[in-house]
């Protein structure tokens, strides 16, 4: 039987290699293909490689996911990985494969195996609706797909995930390419920035007060000049102690 072949598109080496090395102990007479670290790059590899199966994070440099997954050929099939929700999962779980959010778990990416070793043996041209679906999300790159903010965060929680309640949450802070979520009792990471997290808070909740912080204004209990003349914010259930940058000191001129 001809083996089958796959091809891994992430533009971060450790996650690349954390996907390689769990799909060799899954799935060992899966054929690797080749690996990609930008969407032209992993456009370029699919369309000279033509693998049966292609792992494609959503944000990468040169081309989404989406793009690549638009130009992929018929008989590839697509898993996206990727670290933000807001691409329409529920929509995945009606079409021809999977959707799966960083970082990734075993338990989890088995079941994706579990089902693209079902679906590959499916005939060519069976996959109609996952295509019709990226087009659609092509077509809505970037916009939230339901309105509102975020009532909750997804957090690693052992081998599953958790979801967060945003009220629990005390502050955001950036951290190399993840972002820090700290709570009263624990401590999280997400890969989602603080841009990104502003632009899908509550503003009347959630205030950023340095490029690197944002912070829950419900948890705020003092706020106090430093002796360099910064705000500084203290907060009820953490013990740091936050720096105000003076891009947003006009948030507390008022006290």
């Amino acid at each position: 039987m001809k083996p089958v072949r796959a091809l891994i598109a992430d533009d971060e080496a450790i996650l690349r290699t954390h996907l390689r090395t769990t799909l060799t102990e899954i799935w060992p007479d899966l054929e690797l293909c080749g690996e990609a670290e930008n969407g032209i790059e992993a456009r370029d590899l699919i369309l000279k490689t033509r693998p049966d199966i292609a792992f494609l994070d959503i944000r990468m440099p040169g081309l989404t996911g989406l793009e690549v997954a638009a130009e992929a050929p018929e008989q590839c099939r697509i898993v996206f990985i990727t670290a933000y929700d807001q691409y329409a999962i529920e929509a995945f779980d009606h079409a021809a494969l999977d959707y799966l959010l960083k970082p990734l778990s075993v338990e989890r990416l088995t079941k994706t195996v579990a089902r693209l070793r079902q679906e590959i043996q499916a005939p060519p041209g069976s996959d109609h609706a996952f295509r019709s679906t990226v087009e659609s999300l092509l077509r809505n790159l970037g916009k939230p797909v339901s309105p509102g903010f975020l009532d909750w965060i997804k957090v690693r929680h052992g081998e599953g995930i958790k979801l967060l309640p945003v009220d629990e949450i005390s502050f955001f802070r950036a951290s190399d390419k993840y972002t820090e979520v700290m709570t009263a009792s624990a401590e999280h990471l997400i890969r989602i920035s603080i841009k990104q997290l502003a632009e899908q808070l509550d503003p009347a909740k959630f205030w950023q007060i340095h490029r690197k912080t944002m912070v829950n204004v419900g948890k705020i209990t003092k706020v106090n000049r430093s002796l360099t003349g910064r705000f500084v914010v203290s907060l009820a259930d953490r013990p740091e102690q936050l720096t105000v940058s003076r891009s947003y000191t006009h948030l507390f001129r008022q006290m």
